[in-house]
């Protein structure tokens, strides 16, 4: 009776939807598409995250209002609000065995979840279930979802059954099979590598939809290898041929376009395959001369076809017939009303100009048009056309036009698009000299600062360098028009600081060249500059420079420098200006002046802008004096590659200079003992601990006494590990913060010293202007077109980097010298560190010749001045010895340390050492404590009980 009432209710909820959704549903919809602004739609939207909230958290849902819930988290994710909170339940939906949930489900997770989400995981065991079912609509389905949900973790789970449904019966499911080892490929080339073969299979499909599938995955196959791909350039011109003749089904039709979108991708593909290929092209002319013919020009997705056709024609081999047909089809855009077909005329004949020039001027009026037309990207992709079929006979028309448009744009990315391009076509088309330094002027004057620094650069040295050609006359012109040129900006306001440093670069260099202007006239115009931008200390630098440069050219000729009194006052405020680079030039122009006529000329000889500096990157003329510092001991010098090699052996050094800095004991947390390395640099310093003869006196055999001393048969025995320990105690007077290096295994270590090893590591037929237009043409545009249009058809480039004839460089210094490995004999040794816990072992030959028990004399107390006092001490007072080793950590800890350190007689022979690990605890006791604390015990000669018997494992035997 319950199940009854259920499904009357879910009836009756869907008799109120229409079509099985619920009424609230629907007003929710309605809602949505009748809010008036964002703010209202949000409002909308988040309650409806309420109510979902709600509901989705209710005890067993129906499935079909499930369904609407996960229908209503669609809108609201699509809104750009979170439904992360029903994510899950469209995971759980996948699972459900009724086909309508089933894509409900994988249709919501494909929206809300990506490649690399958590919930991903739960989905591919359904999908590879879903991929083995019997009907196609699930498999379709979970090929859907492998599209947009696998990864590149997940797809070895899925390839064997995406690969198996290549051959499924059902059309749908193939073509989607298809997409999907298309995806994996886009995401993961080389796990589908071996597979691409299945590609061409799918193209000789006998349904078309599996075949244009199969076009997506050929492009870029070809994108990436055209010449793998030649032998299927029959294939594809078969298939364009059939698709043209219309042979395929009337469902591929669009607008009465036969497949046009199989259409566009294979005359795409074609392209690439005929590029730079005669025989290829030879093929492909007949089918794309019957598709120009054939197509609709009525249509977008005709002219679309139109389009392709002639970005293939012009990629191709060319043929004159397909240019002439190719050309009838531009003239057909260009005179379109509509602003689309003009932009793809314009962009099309771009194409085509660089195969035959004589094209443009056949549709000259129609481009001076789409110049002058107020659409602004119709005129920016007319300006790419014009720079396209720029030439010296109609440069000076184009450049004045790109400049005009550039004063009239406020976008300054384009801006400096526009004036790099005004700058390349001055350089290489330049009619005049004159010309030249007057277009430079401009678009620096308008551009202003947006104009990248490499084209100053570019001008200075093209200024410099001349045109290239042999003709000093020519240039020395060139110089003189761009100095007056430069004289007469100056005044100008608010002249850009890229453009000021190019005017007092060039007023420097040959502002007194041609004997026109006094030095004192040039040297007034550029303090002026200087004080007039007195903000800009890349502006002053430059004035300076060119100051110092127009004073040493009059030393350098004998002439007088008559320094102005505003020159002067600007030189002494840069000498105490706070900019160092400033106060440097000042400097350095003082000097200049100073010398006499013969070392200025050497020192900045006039019109040597041009000549190679020879550079001696060996620095050959200090060889003497770095011979000589290594035979008195200097280290020799490592290459910065070979010192990258050398791992922790910076970071050691940086290590021993930091400590060296720090004075006294220090005490830190120690480490685990980790096990040693040979072959390379140990962070962990260590410290051979080597029994004393018994012959010592008492104080020689101290525990301290033994670190720091070691005999060459020692160091193969056991090592105390103190991991942790900072490296230098000791006073500081022992430190040796460049000794922290790798030992080689054939050098000995000498008093705690090593030496460092070097480490080795870029149209034939012309159109009568009577098929353009019968009705008048304006005269001027008339003229416009003549200046663009008319002279010489080929192009004639000059270059723009020619460089004059300079001195070959003399060439570096043929002896390059190597590091020289010097070896280095220690005359006096130092006197041995107490407690140096550095990484290499300390060897000495001989006892040390200071008592090293005196050197620790100082840490105790002065009733602890000598040993011998020791047992009247402890006659008088009975300290409680076994208090002394309690479960005090700190006490262990300072006991580790010292005891470690203790050679005592009774429980080890000559020759062994018994080594403690030292356990890792926080800071230690004070230092004077530890060490009464161990006297009195030697002095008692009691075996302490603690928790921690490894302490006296010497003692006990």
């Amino acid at each position: 009776m319950e199940q009854l009432k259920t499904i009357g209710r879910e009836l009756t909820m869907g008799s109120q939807g229409g079509f099985g959704q619920s009424k609230e549903f629907l007003d929710l919809v309605k809602s949505i598409g009748e809010a008036r602004s964002k703010a209202e739609e949000d409002r909308i939207v988040l309650r409806e995250i309420e109510t979902l909230k709600r509901r989705l958290l209710e005890p067993d849902i129906p499935k079909r209002k499930m369904k609407e819930y996960i229908i209503r988290l669609l809108y609201v994710e699509m809104l750009g609000h979170d439904a992360s909170f029903g994510y899950i339940h469209a995971v759980k939906m996948t699972h459900d065995d009724a086909l309508p949930l089933k894509r409900t489900g994988y249709l919501a997770v494909t929206l809300f979840l990506s490649d690399d989400h958590d919930l991903i995981i739960l989905i591919v065991n359904t999908i590879q279930k879903d991929l083995r079912s019997d009907n196609y609509l699930v498999v379709c389905a979970a090929l859907n979802a492998v599209c947009k949900l696998i990864n590149d973790e997940t797809i070895p789970a899925v390839l064997p059954q995406v690969v198996e449904l290549l051959g499924h019966s059902k059309e749908a499911v193939r073509k989607k099979a298809v997409m999907a080892l298309h995806r994996f490929y886009q995401k993961s080339p080389g796990a589908v590598s071996h597979l691409v073969s299945n590609f061409r299979k799918r193209l000789c499909d006998n349904d078309p939809g599996v075949m244009g599938a199969s076009l997506c995955p050929l492009f870029d196959l070809v994108t990436i290898d055209a010449k793998s791909y030649k032998d299927l350039v029959s294939s594809f011109v078969s298939i364009l041929k059939q698709v043209a003749e219309r042979r395929l089904p009337k469902s591929y039709d669009y607008h009465q376009m036969p497949a046009p979108f199989i259409q566009v991708k294979l005359l795409k593909i074609l392209a690439l395959l005929g590029s730079g290929d005669k025989q290829a092209s030879e093929s492909m002319y007949t089918v794309l001369g019957d598709i120009i013919r054939k197509s609709d020009s009525s249509t977008n997705i005709g002219n679309a076809v139109l389009y392709e056709c002639i970005c293939c024609v012009a990629s191709i081999h060319p043929n004159p017939k397909l240019l002439e047909s190719a050309a009838d089809v531009i003239a057909k855009f260009l005179k379109s009303d509509s602003h689309n077909l003009k932009y793809m005329g314009i962009d099309a004949l771009g194409r085509l100009i660089k195969l035959s020039p004589q094209i443009a001027e056949q549709h000259q009026l129609a481009v001076i048009d789409c110049l002058e037309d107020p659409d602004d990207t119709l005129k920016r992709k007319t300006f790419e056309l014009l720079y396209k079929m720029t030439k010296s006979s109609n440069v000076e028309v184009i450049v004045d036009r790109m400049v005009d448009y550039m004063i009239s744009i406020s976008d300054d990315h384009y801006k400096t698009y526009i004036a790099s391009r005004c700058v390349e076509l001055a350089e290489q088309f330049a009619p005049s000299n004159h010309w030249f330094i007057q277009t430079m002027n401009k678009v620096f004057e308008h551009a202003g600062d947006l104009v990248n620094i490499k084209v100053a650069h570019n001008l200075m040295r093209l200024i410099a360098e001349g045109f290239g050609e042999d003709d000093d006359a020519t240039d020395s012109q060139l110089r003189s028009s761009a100095v007056e040129s430069y004289l007469r900006i100056i005044g100008e306001p608010k002249l850009p600081s890229m453009f000021l440093q190019v005017i007092c670069w060039v007023l420097g260099e040959y502002g007194t060249a041609d004997g026109k202007h006094s030095a004192s006239y040039i040297s007034g115009k550029l303090c002026d500059i200087a004080e007039a931008y007195s903000n800009d200390e890349t502006v002053k630098a430059y004035a300076i420079s060119a100051l110092m440069k127009i004073y040493a050219f009059e030393v350098a000729a004998g002439r007088k420098v008559d320094m102005l009194p505003e020159c002067q006052s600007f030189i002494e405020e840069l000498l105490a200006s706070h900019s160092t680079d400033l106060q440097q030039r000042a400097y350095e122009l003082q000097a200049v002046v100073g010398l006499d006529a013969q070392a200025v000329q050497a020192i900045l000889p006039r019109d040597t802008r041009c000549e190679e500096i020879e550079v001696d990157k060996d620095l050959s003329f200090l060889n003497g004096y770095v011979d000589q510092a290594i035979e008195k001991g200097a280290q020799p010098y490592i290459a910065e590659d070979e010192r990258n090699g050398m791992g922790n052996v910076s970071n050691l050094r940086s290590q021993d200079q930091h400590e060296s800095i720090q004075h006294g004991l220090r005490f830190e947390a120690y480490e685990l003992p980790k096990p040693p390395m040979q072959s390379k640099v140990d962070p962990v310093s260590s410290t051979d601990v080597v029994p004393v003869p018994e012959a010592l006196s008492y104080r020689e055999t101290h525990p301290i006494s033994s670190v720091g001393s070691t005999s060459e048969a020692g160091s193969s025995e056991l090592k105390l590990r103190l991991d942790g320990v900072q490296k230098k105690w000791g006073r500081p007077t022992y430190s040796t913060p460049t000794s922290s290096t790798t030992n080689s295994p054939s050098e000995k270590p000498a008093n705690g010293a090593s030496h460092v090893d070097s480490a080795t590591a870029s149209y034939s037929k012309s159109r009568d202007s009577q098929n353009t237009k019968k009705t008048e043409i304006d005269p001027e545009k008339q003229k416009l077109a003549a200046s663009l249009f008319g002279g010489s058809s080929q192009p004639e480039r000059r270059s723009s980097t020619g460089h004059k004839a300079s001195r070959s460089s003399g060439g570096a210094a043929d002896g390059s010298r190597g590091s020289k490995a010097v070896e280095k004999t220690i005359q006096q040794p130092p006197p041995p560190d107490l407690l140096d816990f550095s990484d290499e072992p300390t060897v000495t030959s001989a006892l040390p010749s200071v008592d090293p028990f005196k050197q620790l004399e100082g840490l105790l107390d002065s009733s602890m001045s000598s040993t011998t006092n020791h047992n009247a001490g402890t006659a008088t007072i009975a300290p409680d010895i076994m208090s002394l080793y309690g479960d005090s950590t700190a006490s262990q800890d300072s006991l580790d340390i010292f005891h470690g350190l203790s050679t005592e007689p009774t429980g080890a022979t000559s020759g062994e050492t018994t080594v403690t690990t030292l356990p890792q605890s926080v800071k230690g006791p004070n230092a004077k404590d530890a060490l009464e604390k161990d006297a009195l015990v030697r002095q008692m000669g009691v075996n302490p009980t603690s928790q921690n018997p490894n302490l006296f494992r010497d003692l006990l035997g």
